[in-house]
């Protein structure tokens, strides 16, 4: 009950915060009292929260938001939350409804992109579908690539070969990685070529088969690299590109995106889908979600 209510009844106030009812507690029992469209909601609240907790979920006051976000909009909590993507150092699982439908896309297609705000969960779920797919043996190497493109400040000289001059443009992926496998493992798979992350420009005249590729921070690149990009596939291998046309750092500015130009292009391909993330899908600080409701709202009045 203390997992399910919270300490000292913290999730409960929540819960009747969010609905015009009352409850009791008494024991292990739960009554709900209100109008009957809303007491039959929080009851079937309950019950997706009891699934989770006996799967071993835990809530703090942003995912319980996200729960009953989901609840509200008639989607079940339990078959969002309990979509394991990834096992490992810990199971990685989608926490908003959209991100379900972002990990149902990339099983079903072969190209799929992710475009949204910071936040949502792009980047980290493409990495975790990524590993998975190596470890099912569906893939033999996963490869991260993204523009290296600076946001707005020149980092001047960097001393070393190429790729450590590129490595803090790439730096989100190692995160993204050794968030999942240990260390060492990744040192190991990156030293057999079984995980290679490299600059956009490391991808021309090559074709990828039986890979995960994932373009990140496309919305930097322009529509002939999208292009480039793009025909790099090979057999036996899946693309993620994820984007947020918000932060577009281009010089020419955010008319020469190619992840602007590309939906209208490949809108109608057989086996390529784009997938829209919003403020409602960010999992980081709830204050994150805020501010780009915020900055969302200023674009609009400009």
């Amino acid at each position: 009950m203390v997992d399910l209510l919270g300490q000292r009844d913290e999730l409960l106030k929540i819960v009747e915060s969010a609905f015009p009812v009352t409850i009791h507690v008494r024991g292990n029992e739960i009554t709900v009292t209100g109008e009957a469209d809303d007491a039959e909601r929080v009851g079937r609240l309950f019950e997706e929260l009891v699934l989770l907790v006996q799967d071993g979920q835990t809530f703090d006051r942003e995912g319980l938001g996200r729960t009953i976000a989901m609840l509200k909009a008639d989607e079940r909590p339990s078959e969002v939350l309990g979509t394991e993507v990834l096992k490992g150092r810990k199971p990685i699982r989608p926490k908003t409804a959209g991100q379900k439908r972002y990990v149902d896309a990339v099983m079903a297609n072969t190209v799929t992109f992710a475009i949204g705000p910071a936040g949502t969960g792009k980047s980290y779920l493409a990495v975790a579908l990524a590993v998975q797919s190596l470890q099912a043996k569906e893939t033999r190497r996963i490869i991260l690539t993204r523009p290296a493109v600076e946001a707005g400040e020149r980092l001047g000289f960097l001393p070393g070969d190429m790729l450590a001059k590129v490595d803090p443009y790439l730096r989100p992926l190692y995160d993204a990685l050794y968030d999942m496998l240990e260390p060492e493992v990744v040192v190991r798979l990156m030293e057999r070529g079984t995980i290679e992350v490299a600059p956009l420009a490391f991808m021309r005249g090559r074709t990828l088969n039986d890979s995960f590729i994932i373009l990140d921070e496309a919305q930097n690149t322009t529509p002939e690299q999208m292009k480039m990009f793009l025909t790099r596939l090979g057999f036996g291998s899946r693309i993620v590109i994820t984007g947020d046309v918000t932060q577009i750092d281009l010089p020419a500015g955010r008319d020469h995106s190619g992840l602007l130009a590309v939906r209208n292009i490949l809108h109608d391909i057989d086996g390529l889908t784009f997938v829209d993330l919003d403020r409602g899908d960010v999992v980081r600080h709830r204050i994150v979600q805020d501010i780009v409701h915020a900055y969302e709202r200023a674009s609009g009045e400009a």
